[in-house]
């Protein structure tokens, strides 16, 4: 039988990387893409494969079209088409409104929102076609509730649920299912990176007293992605510890 094939942007990082070990696990053939520098993804797939992880690496700038094009025809190329997309890739650039530059606005919203429609918009047609498709968007507790200092990745993040919804329904009937995972405050680098006192000002908002694993957010795109979930499509799925209960 065949391998599905799954895409995974902004695979290197620290969800994605759990993300991508978790589709290697269940026997999923997987492609990382990533925009750093090419000797820094290469080093990366190479430790993955030590650890016994063979991951596909593309590359691509998720913040502009035609190289998400190139991107995706690459993969398609080479390893073969296109079953599940993780639409995961995201930056911030915080500041307050008054205080956000256009460029700081402009940067965040193609990389966390357009790159889902310019990733999407190239496999689509693809899955259509062959009646199977899982697409996962993931966006952010704070695209939920916002907060201050990013009405940019709040914009971003809430605008990726509501392309989910409106996919949903335009896919539902050709095997497609689209969902989004809302994730709370992650043990990832970049959080585990701020002082002490502000991350224990942070837990002291989340009821469940800790932050989320990364492998935590990955049990979640592996249950989506499930022939058996094949009935949910057009949800948000929140794993936030009990932060943020819409």
């Amino acid at each position: 039988m065949t391998k599905k094939i799954a895409v995974v942007t902004g695979g290197m990082g620290g969800i994605g990387h759990a993300i991508c070990k978790k589709l290697f696990d269940a026997d999923i053939c997987v492609v990382a893409t990533y925009s750093r520098e090419h000797e820094k993804a290469l080093a990366w797939q190479t430790k993955q494969l030590q650890a016994g992880y063979k991951f596909d690496i593309a590359y691509g700038d998720v913040s502009d079209f035609q190289s998400c094009e190139s991107m995706i025809k690459k993969i398609e190329q080479e390893v073969g088409p296109i079953d599940i997309l993780i639409n995961n890739a995201g930056i911030t650039r915080d500041a307050s409104c008054c205080k956000m530059n256009k460029q700081d606005w402009d940067i965040v919203i193609n990389t966390d929102l357009n790159s889902v429609f310019y990733v999407t918009h190239t496999v689509l047609r693809g899955m259509k076609e062959r009646g199977f498709g899982r697409i996962i968007n993931i966006s952010s507790i704070n695209g939920q509730k916002g907060q201050f200092g990013q009405v940019n990745y709040a914009a971003a993040k809430a605008g990726m649920h509501g392309f989910t919804k409106a996919l949903a329904l335009e896919v539902a009937n050709k095997g497609v299912t689209v969902n989004t995972i809302s994730p709370g405050y992650v043990a990832t680098d970049m959080i585990l990176a701020i002082p002490e006192n502000v991350r224990n000002q942070i837990l002291a908002g989340i009821p469940i007293g800790r932050f989320a694993r990364p492998d935590e957010v990955a049990h979640v795109v592996a249950f989506l992605i499930d022939e058996k979930s094949s009935y949910i499509t057009g949800a948000n799925i929140a794993i936030n510890g009990g932060q943020y209960m819409a």
